[in-house]
């Protein structure tokens, strides 16, 4: 427990919570979906040929394939109506590369996925470093992309091709019996596909998982900054060096030298009336007007 508490401090299982992390973790699971669709399927189909004379007939068949589809190994016996008389019947077709490829695909999508994910959690300063990790993440990423469309369609197109070899309605045209009047071929059971329908769909979700995260590896990579567009910096005034340059600069108050320049209130102190003392003295207002006032007022 001690070791499992120390990887969970260390890891950085916040990445998971980012688009690059959690599709990751998209990709890794429904990658398990595709290869185990495909490569753990089973089928079989049953029918029946009743001949004129019913002691010759065989009225249930079974056959039974399986991945990795190589049908023409897949053969069973069918009664020809003649007396006892048997004849092989193989199907007919070899599906396997078109099925091992989607699933060794898958199987190393899934690998992938799990490494990338130990990667992002417990080694994010070394995938960062020098843009190494994420230009080599893209590239493999891009890679996987492609397989995903190639092994898709390729098991699409072989997928279609089992079904029709494995139609009885299809078998009953090789078969002698079939062919010939008074006899019965009818098909009792046909094979379930739905499994195989499955991971194909599965095999075209991974191809958009894998498409869409590669816009975000993109740009962990940093090969996105010249296509993105910043908006134009906003041309800011400079600083003035001192206080006084600015009290200076201001509008409406300027320089010391203009100030004593413009023609507002400035008293004359050698005017008459407020310079000498012997013309305030003279003066009859200020001089003795006052305290002779207060006086005859008591």
């Amino acid at each position: 427990m001690e070791v499992v508490n120390q990887l969970v401090a260390v890891g950085q299982f916040r990445i998971f919570k980012e688009p690059l992390g959690f599709v990751k973790l998209l990709e890794w699971f429904f990658s398990i979906f595709a290869f185990a669709t495909c490569g753990s399927y089973s089928g079989e189909f049953r029918l029946s040929v009743k001949c004129a004379n019913k002691s010759e007939s065989d009225l249930s068949i079974k056959v039974d394939f399986s991945y990795p589809f190589r049908l023409h190994q897949v053969y069973f016996d069918a009664p020809t109506c003649k007396a006892s008389e048997k004849e092989k019947i193989f199907l007919i077709g070899d599906y396997s590369s078109s099925a091992e490829f989607f699933v060794t695909i898958a199987v190393f999508a899934f690998l992938y996925s799990l490494a990338a994910m130990v990667v992002y959690v417990f080694m994010q300063d070394k995938y960062r470093e020098n843009n190494k990790g994420p230009m080599i993440d893209f590239i493999v990423t891009a890679v996987f992309a492609f397989m995903w469309l190639v092994s898709s369609s390729a098991w699409a197109k072989g997928l279609s091709d089992v079904k029709e070899a494995t139609d009885p309605d299809n078998l009953f045209k090789d078969m002698a019996a079939c062919k010939k009047i008074g006899n019965t071929c009818s098909e009792l059971r046909e094979p379930v596909t739905s499994g195989l329908n499955t991971s194909v769909v599965f095999g075209f979700l991974n191809l958009v998982l894998w498409l869409g995260n590669l816009w975000f590896v993109f740009k962990e990579t940093g090969w996105s900054a010249p296509f993105v567009k910043y908006p134009p910096a906003q041309e800011k005034q400079p600083a003035p060096d001192t206080y006084g340059d600015a009290y200076n600069q201001a509008p409406g108050y300027g320089q010391q030298d203009s100030y004593g320049q413009q023609g507002g209130y400035q008293p004359d102190y050698s005017q008459q009336g407020y310079g000498q003392q012997g013309d305030y003295g003279q003066q009859g207002g200020y001089g003795q007007g006052g305290p002779t006032s207060f006086a005859n007022q008591m």
